[in-house]
């Protein structure tokens, strides 16, 4: 059977949910640890670690630092995106300065997201249920 992720990055996961950066603890605790549809914090994800990851939604939400906006950085996480991409997730990508100047902003936009997908999700079951009754 096929792992979904590397067991290896387990650990760094978990050192990583006890040292989440600044605006991470805010999304968090102040918006997503409550938020009706549920989101795990450092998830395995094939060979990366994804900030936040919501199953039901096929979503992934990564806040972005000042590093992620030079080349190298740029470079990467389209590598990055075009993998989880892969397995039929969307990827979210939130600039760490967007959290803390704009924070209701954020939140509305990962409500508003979560909902369209949520609502893609479940269109596409109700139109694959009739034709799997016959």
């Amino acid at each position: 059977m096929e792992r979904k992720h590397n067991t290896e990055l387990t650990s760094n996961a978990r050192t990583l949910r006890k040292n989440m950066t600044k605006e991470e603890k805010h999304l968090w605790y102040d918006f997503l640890k409550t938020y009706p549809v549920r989101f795990l914090r450092q998830k395995v994800i094939d060979n990366y670690i994804v900030d936040f990851y919501c199953h039901s939604a096929r979503m992934i939400i990564e806040l972005d630092g000042s590093q992620h906006y030079e080349e190298k950085g740029l470079l990467k996480d389209k590598v990055r995106t075009e993998k989880i991409e892969q397995r039929n997730l969307t990827v979210i990508r939130i600039p760490n300065n967007e959290v803390n100047k704009n924070f209701e902003g954020v939140c509305q936009y990962i409500d508003i997201a979560v909902k369209e997908s949520l609502r893609q999700s479940s269109t596409y079951t109700s139109r694959e249920s009739p034709s799997q009754l016959r």
